[in-house]
């Protein structure tokens, strides 16, 4: 019998695949936002309006996915965590170079680290305070290059979808064992009502490829995406799901790099490598308590 608190080894397998594949999805968002020359609160929310209908659909064909209830304060405070999170992060993508956004919001563990601590009582343990101060060394590579290159700006909004999306890890934590797909699909809806004004002011001129984009990002790009991170994250742990998804920032500039060009500076690449590493190391670090502990419950059981 396997204890309660531990997930059968080909659960954990799917959960891994399904997180992979979430990530890989994630990692074209930087490349197609390119493609879309709109106000980026007005791109931010049509893609969440394609998301929620997709989203939609979705649950009337598969209904017993939306079964499970959530309790309402946890469900709104994610659903404006990430709504931000997605805001945040299109903001930054038209502001500075993909690699840089991407690098910048990876050092969201570090930051749900600090907040799980502050929000759940989950006291950091020593590879997070570690991370911490390297993630602080990165950054500090990111902004002395921003401040000469003109995007600072651009690399503070990412910096603060970084910790959004450290937040938003947080809170459906808080949820244990509701339906994060809820909160997303909840995410979606307040993306698209924040965009109407700034749709209202400046109504973007629609173009082919634009709608196309529009279309994969919604469809593909976020909704599946967030299919694959709901079922994923209820059968592996939140420092699985980073390891798994370590994936994403390698490959979203090497997509922008390979179709449009756009190379990340030095100082960029230092900063980002730093972030990058001494995240993976510190959930190494942690995966490493995690499977002692488990090993542990598993013989005593």
């Amino acid at each position: 019998m396997t204890p309660k608190n531990l997930v059968p080894v080909p659960d954990r397998w799917r959960g891994q695949g399904a997180v992979f594949l979430c990530a890989f999805l994630w990692s074209t968002s930087g490349l197609f936002i390119k493609f879309v020359d709109w106000n980026p609160v007005v791109i931010s929310g049509a893609r969440s309006l394609v998301a929620c209908v997709f989203l939609g659909i979705v649950g009337l064909i598969f209904p017993d996915m939306g079964k499970v209830k959530n309790k309402p304060g946890p469900l709104w405070a994610g659903a404006f965590a990430y709504a931000f999170t997605m805001i945040t992060f299109v903001t930054a993508n038209k502001l500075t170079s993909s690699a840089n956004v991407i690098m910048l919001q990876y050092s969201a563990p570090v930051w749900a680290a600090l907040l799980g601590w502050l929000l759940v009582k989950e006291k950091p343990r020593w590879e997070h305070w570690a991370a911490l101060v390297m993630v602080a060394l990165g950054l500090l590579l990111f902004f002395r290059d921003g401040i000469s290159g003109g995007g600072l700006l651009g690399d503070c909004i990412a910096l603060l979808s970084g910790i959004f999306f450290g937040l938003h890890s947080v809170i459906l934590r808080m949820m244990k064992s509701g339906n994060p797909r809820k909160s997303m699909h909840l995410a979606y809806a307040v993306n698209i009502i924040i965009s109407v004004p700034f749709l209202v002011m400046n109504a973007p001129a629609p173009s082919a490829p634009a709608i196309l984009a529009l279309l994969f990002m919604g469809t593909i790009q976020i909704g599946c995406a967030s299919i694959f991170f709901s079922y994923g994250i209820k059968r592996i742990s939140a420092i699985q799901a980073m390891l798994t998804a370590t994936i994403e920032p390698v490959l979203n500039p090497l997509w922008v790099f390979i179709v449009i060009g756009e190379k990340p500076s030095s100082s960029a690449l230092a900063g980002g490598s730093i972030i990058i590493v001494s995240v993976l190391l510190s959930s190494l670090v942690s995966k490493r308590r995690e499977d002692r502990q488990n090993r542990f419950v598993k013989s005593s059981s």
